[in-house]
C-alpha cells in the first residue's frame, strides 16, 4: 500500500517555488564556484593594477572625527558592520585569501552542494548555502566585537557556507560513511555525523586557544555555518520545536509509543492509513521527505512495519 506511490518508491525533490525559467542549465553549485573564481580573479587584477581600490582592500577614513582603519567594502568586518555596511555579510562569502584557500572551499562545497542541490531544489539549497554563510558571518562579528585583538580584521571566504552543507548534510545522513582524502592522498572512512563532531571540535578548539590553533583561520564563523545547518534541517526543514513547545502545550494523556504509532484495536487499517499516515505522504509528494518531524517519521516507519506483518 505504501508503495503504491512512486515518492516512495524513490523521492524526488523539486522546489515547486522556482519557475522553470530561472532554472539555470548548470547547477548552482558549480555557478557558485565559477563566481568564487571570478570574483577571486577580480581580486588579483584590482591589488596589481588598482592598488588603491577600496573594494577588496583595506584602507582609512575618519569615524566621528578619529582615523579609523576599514578592510573594505567587500570583505566582512567589525567596522565595516558599525559602519552601516551590511552587504559584507553576504560579499563575503564570494571573496578569498589565496588559491589554497579557494580550492578547499571549492572543493567541499562541490562534494556536499550537488546531492544537497539535487535533495532540495535550488531555492532551499541556495538559502541553506547564503544563510550559512551569513549566520557566520554574524558569529564572527560578534566574538570580534568582544575579542578585537584575537579575531578582528577584515574575513573572507566561502568557509561557513561549507560547514553549513557538511552540517546539514550530517543531520541528513548520519550514519552515511564517507571516505576522506587527508592531504589528497591518504584515505579516509568515517560517518557523516563523526565529521560534523569532528569539524565542531576542531573550530572549538582553534576558538578557544587562537593563537595556538590554527590562527588566522575564522573559526566562529565555521561554528556559525554549522549552527546554521543545524538549524536549518532539524528546525526548518523537518519542524522539530518539540522543546520549545513542551511547555507551551496542554498536557495529553500519555499513550504507549505502540498506541500513538499504530492502528487502534478499534481502528481498520484502511481508516488508520486515511487518517494518519496518507496526510504524511502528501506532504512527502509536496515537500519532500526532508519535511517530516521526527512523529511523522515513526508514524511512517510503524506503518510499513504492521503493513509487512499484515
Amino acid at each position: 500500500m505504501l508503495d503504491d506511490r512512486d515518492y516512495m518508491r524513490q523521492p524526488e525533490y523539486h522546489d515547486s517555488g522556482w519557475k522553470s525559467s530561472f532554472r539555470p542549465r548548470w547547477s548552482w553549485t558549480v555557478i557558485l564556484l565559477v563566481l568564487y573564481t571570478l570574483v577571486f580573479l577580480a581580486e588579483l587584477i584590482g591589488g596589481k593594477f588598482f592598488p588603491d581600490n577600496h573594494l577588496f582592500h583595506g584602507y582609512d577614513a575618519f569615524v566621528n572625527g578619529r582615523l579609523q582603519y576599514f578592510p573594505g567594502y567587500l570583505p566582512l568586518s567589525l567596522e565595516g558592520i558599525e559602519h552601516g555596511y551590511a552587504w559584507q555579510l553576504i560579499t563575503y562569502q564570494f571573496m578569498h585569501a589565496g588559491w589554497l584557500h579557494l580550492f578547499l572551499n571549492g572543493w567541499v562545497i562541490y562534494m556536499f552542494g550537488r546531492e544537497l542541490e539535487h535533495l532540495l531544489g535550488a531555492g532551499k539549497y541556495l538559502t541553506l548555502i547564503f544563510s550559512s554563510g551569513a549566520i557566520g558571518g554574524v558569529f564572527q562579528v560578534i566574538v570580534a566585537w568582544f575579542w578585537p585583538q584575537y579575531f578582528g580584521g577584515g574575513v573572507v571566504g566561502a568557509s561557513a557556507c561549507a560547514f553549513g552543507l557538511i552540517a546539514a548534510y550530517a543531520m541528513m545522513f548520519p550514519n552515511l560513511e564517507l571516505t576522506l582524502l587527508i592531504f589528497f592522498v591518504i584515505p579516509v572512512k568515517l560517518r557523516a555525523k563523526t565529521l560534523l563532531i569532528g569539524s565542531a571540535v576542531i573550530a572549538l578548539a582553534g576558538f578557544a586557544f587562537p593563537k595556538a590553533i590554527m590562527p588566522g583561520v575564522a573559526h566562529a564563523a565555521h561554528l556559525g555555518g554549522m549552527a546554521m545547518g543545524w538549524f536549518f534541517v532539524r528546525k526548518i526543514m523537518q519542524g522539530d520545536w518539540s522543546r520549545l513547545e513542551g511547555a507551551l502545550k496542554p498536557a495529553e494523556k500519555k499513550l504507549s509509543r505502540r498506541a500513538r504509532l499504530e492502528p487502534a484495536d478499534d481502528q481498520t487499517d484502511t481508516s488508520f492509513m486515511e487518517s494518519e499516515v496518507d496526510p504524511i505522504l502528501d506532504k512527502i509528494s509536496a515537500h519532500g521527505i526532508q519535511s517530516l518531524t521526527a512523529r511523522e517519521r515513526q508514524i511512517l516507519e510503524a506503518a510499513r512495519k504492521h503493513v509487512g506483518r499484515s
